[in-house]
């Protein structure tokens, strides 16, 4: 199959498409929490920051779909922007379900260049998502809290693995429209947005040390006691790898950040371990 062509567009978006599930946030089996579990839920520190990304993500992404040029390229945006929305409406469910105190922080318009706003959103969201599928396995095997929890967030982050392979796909078949999609020019516009990416979450942590409330990739240590980079980069390279393989072998997966991850993995073998974060507190008593 030949990238950027009709069947390239119909497979990513039908298959896009096609696995949607729909679910109403408030009638999942929510498990009762009580006791060091739901201390320990309310302690994660990155809430906040996460109900306001995926607010944003859904006003964002529906105002792109209403400017996709494509009607099918349109059907599947505007589904996506559905199940950002839905995102955020399961963690604030979730905040008021367990009472997690959080500040609520302002969410932003529709940016004046949208298109380019969702490319931007599209790369962090690989960025994220990497790291999360990790630090989510991680925490699920510490048995941070109970299973029926994660299983209500494992769907959650196969629908992110749905957004970036989509994401993928969408992007490579868009620069080969614009005559830009040969191989060495799509990593470097890839390059060039991870970039952004990662200057962009670098401000996020900036942020919510600001205010206090560490960071997801950064405070792994809330979840896992003396977790090292090795131990970290493994999970997040293992559970990559197991996500993408639910999707059509002909699909595009981002590649760019699983190869730096083996590359870091690599050159970790040759230095002493060290913990992914200085200083990390004991778990609580009980874990």
């Amino acid at each position: 199959m030949k990238i950027g062509s009709e069947a390239h567009k119909q497979l990513f978006c039908r298959s896009f498409i096609d696995s949607h599930e729909a679910f109403d946030p408030t009638r999942l089996p929510w498990p009762v929490l009580d006791g060091i579990y739901l201390e320990r839920l309310r302690a994660i520190p990155f809430w906040a920051d996460a109900l306001r990304t995926e607010q944003e993500a859904g006003i964002m992404v529906n105002a792109w779909a209403k400017a996709a040029d494509d009607a099918l390229v349109h059907q599947a945006i505007a589904l996506q922007g559905r199940e950002e929305i839905r995102h955020g409406q399961l963690i604030e469910h979730m905040i008021e379900r367990y009472g997690v105190p959080v500040e609520r922080l302002p969410v932003a318009h529709v940016p004046d260049q949208v298109e380019q706003a969702f490319i931007h959103f599209g790369y962090g969201e690989c960025l994220d998502s990497f790291g999360a599928f990790g630090l989510f396995e991680l925490a699920r095997q510490a048995s941070f809290l109970p299973e029926p929890f994660f299983r209500i967030f494992d769907h959650v982050l196969q629908e992110e693995a749905r957004h970036i392979v989509f994401f993928t796909n969408w992007m490579a078949w868009r620069q080969v429209r614009r005559g830009r999609g040969t191989p060495p020019l799509r990593t470097a516009s890839a390059l060039r947005h991870y970039w952004q990416a990662v200057r962009h979450l670098l401000g996020v942590v900036r942020d919510a040390d600001n205010r206090n409330e560490g960071f997801a990739l950064g405070g792994g240590g809330t979840f896992v006691h003396d977790l090292t980079a090795r131990r970290f980069l493994l999970a997040c390279v293992q559970e990559n790898r197991r996500r993408m393989q639910h999707f059509h072998p002909q699909l595009l997966r981002p590649r760019l950040l699983p190869a730096l991850a083996r590359t870091a993995l690599a050159g970790l073998k040759l230095i002493p371990v060290r913990s992914l974060r200085r200083g990390v507190e004991q778990r609580p008593s009980g874990s």
